[in-house]
């Protein structure tokens, strides 16, 4: 497996990936976590659309794994202003500090693909590409999942325990199963 950036060379790639997947959580294309955003007045067309513009405009990042020369996953990590709209919304706002320079946001492995290590190799990725735009504070909010049965499939936020194997450190709840995670990376 290697890893390459989310940008016009990779968009074919990606856009595979999608597709092999009907548009990723019923046609997401993975624009939840944008300015934009998902929902009933968006179709899947308008979704594509709007994340290739992103793309080609430089205002989307991503980290993909390929397995040979298909992409076979991705973690998402951008700048808030790039990535404002998180899950547990409200409650984050609450006890919020300051904003962090990155978070990232959103994991997506091939279902053939999945339990075999795509999504670390794409956070550990999604970090190599943090640390050549300059690095800073990373956030994300994983799921804790010990001592609990979750599909792979539902596990958008990854794992706590594959944040803290990389030197996240929790720093407060949101939500029942979910987690602050934050590093700083050079």
């Amino acid at each position: 497996m290697y890893i390459k950036a989310l940008d016009a060379s990779t968009w074919p790639d990606f856009e595979q990936l999608v597709e092999r997947h009907n548009g990723m959580w019923g046609g997401c294309w993975c624009m939840g976590f944008h300015e934009e955003g998902v929902g009933r007045a968006k179709t899947v067309a308008q979704n594509r659309a709007e994340k290739e513009a992103r793309v080609l405009e430089g205002r989307a990042h991503a980290a993909l794994v390929f397995d040979e020369a298909a992409c076979v996953g991705w973690c998402q990590f951008g700048s808030p202003e790039e990535l404002p709209r998180i899950k547990h919304r409200r409650e984050y706002a609450k006890d919020a500090a300051a904003l962090p320079d990155w978070r990232i946001t959103c994991f997506f492995i091939d279902s053939s693909y999945r339990h075999k290590g795509v999504a670390s190799a794409a956070l550990d990725g999604a970090l190599r590409e943090i640390a050549r735009l300059g690095g800073g504070i990373v956030e994300s909010y994983p799921e804790e999942s010990d001592g609990r049965s979750i599909s792979a499939s539902f596990l958008y936020n990854g794992t706590v325990s594959m944040f803290e194997s990389r030197g996240f450190a929790r720093t407060r709840r949101l939500g029942r199963n979910h987690w602050v995670v934050s590093k700083v990376v050079h």
